[in-house]
């Protein structure tokens, strides 16, 4: 199974193949923010994937939409709630809502 690394922390957990992002990080303890259904609405779990980006899923439709109304993004951006873990490794950065945001 692969591993999910979450920075600024270091936690590490192995999670399953087809896992979203998001759901990884509620297994760690670390802080998530309020939901929107993981539908890709409010852009709160928005991350950046800093390795294994080709990896994970691939980006959808709604995903990029959200992201395009995002100040911040970049090429390593992802919406934890719609990203889902590939076969390999990855590290994620958690922005804002790591700190309760």
């Amino acid at each position: 199974m692969p591993l999910l690394t979450i920075l600024p922390s270091g936690k590490t957990v192995e999670v399953a193949e087809g896992t979203t992002i998001l759901a990884a990080i509620r297994t760690t303890g670390e802080k998530v923010p309020p939901e929107c259904g993981d539908e890709a609405k409010c852009g709160a779990c928005h991350i950046f994937v800093q390795e294994g980006r080709k990896t994970v899923s691939k980006m959808q439709r709604l995903e990029n939409e959200r992201l395009d109304a995002i100040v911040g993004v970049g090429s390593k951006s992802r919406l934890a709630c719609q990203t889902r873990i590939g076969p390999d490794n990855i590290t994620i950065e958690l922005l804002g809502f790591a700190s309760g945001l």
